[in-house]
């Protein structure tokens, strides 16, 4: 995941002028490279140094609460590889650039401009969330 976030964003920063924009699919898809200085949902301030200390805090806290439920489940396993790489693909941002490279854009239907790495996030807490409550019905 790590791999394709940075591939993804390398790209778009490669091709693209910040705050520009593309197309790719009429009226609910288009690129737009945004150079995203806050945290989750532009929330959380600009502090390069707190962003990724909440993002290793956050990474922990979801370690700790969910590891028996990993080491019991392939789907939690996968979930929370997906936050992880996640994670540390825009870990890796803050560190290169002093910003997270955001450029998927379904403007029509989502506030917020996003990446690869933000989609693993999202995907894996929701795997885990289910993951979680499939093992509390077989409880």
């Amino acid at each position: 995941m790590v791999l394709a976030d940075q591939w993804s964003k390398n790209i778009v920063a490669g091709t693209f002028l910040p705050g520009e924009s593309r197309i790719v699919v009429p009226r609910l898809l288009k690129w737009t490279f945004e150079q995203n200085q806050h945290g989750a949902f532009g929330l959380f301030g600009s502090s390069n140094v707190l962003l990724i200390a909440m993002a290793l805090i956050v990474l922990t806290i979801f370690w700790l609460s969910f590891r028996d439920a990993a080491h019991r489940s392939v789907l939690a396993r996968v979930a929370f590889g997906l936050i992880l790489g996640g994670a540390v693909g825009n870990v890796i941002d803050r560190l290169h650039h002093q910003y997270v490279i955001d450029f998927i854009d379904f403007y029509r239907i989502w506030p917020n401009v996003f990446n690869v790495a933000d989609s693993c996030i999202t995907i894996g807490v929701i795997l885990l969330l289910l993951s979680s409550l499939a093992t509390r019905r077989h409880a």
